[in-house]
């Protein structure tokens, strides 16, 4: 008896993966929870194990193509299974197989039909919300129904468009009479049209020296997210501006002495963080997810930092953060950077964040509107450093200022508790000094 293998779930929020190489190929023997292929998703690189013992029957899923959570990707015959099988094989008599055929597709075709019309609440509210005829889009779930992600696809590509033009030209039709849909045709602009087979290409036109580059499974699940962030929370900005001078003379003070001791470099992500999860303490309504029905303040403060690589950006999380001192947020930042630029995190390192952290600054930026890390609450840039004339104790003075900037979820926060926090970490931030102890 053969086994199916599916594609397992490699992490939170991941839902599909891409089969980098097979370690196993067909008629290789295959022990329990043996390796036998690598993937790759946004989040992480692994390896999915045997579920059983016995021999690779049948690879389905080809390398390089990427596959969704649950989808079967091979079948493993366990041990003894093939020895017992042969026997009820040959028992079979010839003109049941031969119905079993011609009956196989008709149910086939039956089942796809009905799992395509069988929508879920997420995505009639999409199609109703855009105004998308649902059965003009192919659907790429089981027996061929319509999900979520397929809605998204079309809204993001444009063609939704295409799609509501269709279909009023469709309910126009009936009332059009020949003459005046001639005259229309004959007089419309020729135009290509928008996009029509899925591709985001279409309707583009590439002159010479242009370059198509494929999307990588990383920077498509990116983009799915980050669209998913931006339709399903009402993003509101503020920003405030600290003084940092406190700050900038206690880090001068200590990073050369703290390079030598603790072999890692003392940046001003992990002041900037223990503020932060100090003022997440004092106002736990940014520590928190929506829930549709309910706002879940989360009691864990595990901080999602942003991490980028030369090709995508990942959000590792720093377990516990209120529970580390700044020494121990330093090093901890190192490790998960250090991790993330080498393509060894785990999926440990990627579960769990409640708060997101972006220091935006470290490459020059003064302001930024951040998109939230869904489904948390909301998500704070720490700007460039930069040194500002200003009026200070009544004289003019030279100080060192940085912007932070805050987006935040509506429909979980509103601007009173979201200013309250950013001042409660502006104060943090500008009681820092040479003397501040780490």
């Amino acid at each position: 008896m053969a086994t199916d293998v599916t594609m397992p779930q490699l992490g939170e929020s991941v839902t599909e993966g891409t089969i980098t190489k097979w370690l196993k190929k067909p008629g290789d023997p295959v022990a329990k929870y043996e390796p036998i292929c690598e993937v790759a998703t946004d989040k992480v690189n692994a390896e999915v194990p045997a579920t059983i013992s016995g021999t690779m029957k049948e690879i389905i899923a080809e390398e390089g193509q990427t596959v969704e959570v649950g989808q079967l990707i091979c079948r493993i015959e366990e041990e003894g299974a093939a020895a017992t099988e042969a026997p009820a094989e040959e028992k079979k008599e010839e003109p049941k197989a031969e119905e079993a055929k011609t009956e196989a597709p008709a149910k086939k075709d039956q089942g796809e039909t009905s799992m395509k019309r069988r929508y879920s609440p997420a995505v009639l509210r999409l199609a109703q919300e855009h105004n998308i005829d649902l059965e003009k889009i192919e659907g790429t779930g089981a027996g061929g129904r319509i999900t979520r992600k397929d809605v998204l696809r079309v809204i993001e590509s444009g063609q939704v468009d295409a799609v509501k033009a269709e279909k009023a030209k469709q309910e126009a039709a009936p009332q059009q009479a020949p003459a005046a849909e001639a005259a229309r045709t004959a007089t419309a602009p020729v135009s290509a049209p928008a996009v029509s087979d899925g591709k985001p290409t279409a309707g583009i036109t590439l002159e010479e020296g242009d370059q198509e580059v494929p999307v990588t499974s990383v920077r498509k699940t990116i983009a799915q997210r980050m669209v998913q962030s931006k339709h399903e929370a009402p993003h509101a900005w503020t920003m405030m501006e600290a003084d940092v001078t406190g700050l900038v003379q206690l880090r001068n003070k200590l990073k050369d002495e703290f390079k030598k001791r603790e072999g890692v470099s003392l940046t001003f992500l992990p002041f900037f963080i223990k503020a932060v999860v100090d003022s997440l303490k004092e106002f736990p309504y940014l520590n928190a997810v929506w829930g549709g029905d309910k706002i879940i303040l989360k009691k864990r403060i595990n901080i999602s930092i942003a991490v980028a690589t030369d090709d995508a950006l990942y959000v590792p999380v720093i377990k516990d953060a209120d529970e580390k001192s700044i020494l121990g947020l330093a090093k901890e930042i190192h490790r998960l950077v250090e991790k993330t630029r080498s393509g060894k995190l785990s999926l440990e390192d990627l579960q769990g964040g409640t708060f997101t952290v972006n220091n935006t600054g470290s490459f020059g930026s003064i302001a930024s509107m951040p998109i939230i890390n869904h489904p948390q609450a909301a998500i704070i840039s720490m700007e460039a450093i930069v040194k500002k004339p200003v009026i200070f104790n009544d004289m003019i003075a030279v100080r060192d200022r940085v912007n932070l900037c805050l987006s935040l979820d509506h429909r979980i926060l509103d601007g009173l508790m979201a200013g309250r926090f950013l001042q409660a970490v502006k104060k943090r931030l500008e009681a820092y000094g040479p003397d501040t102890q780490i």
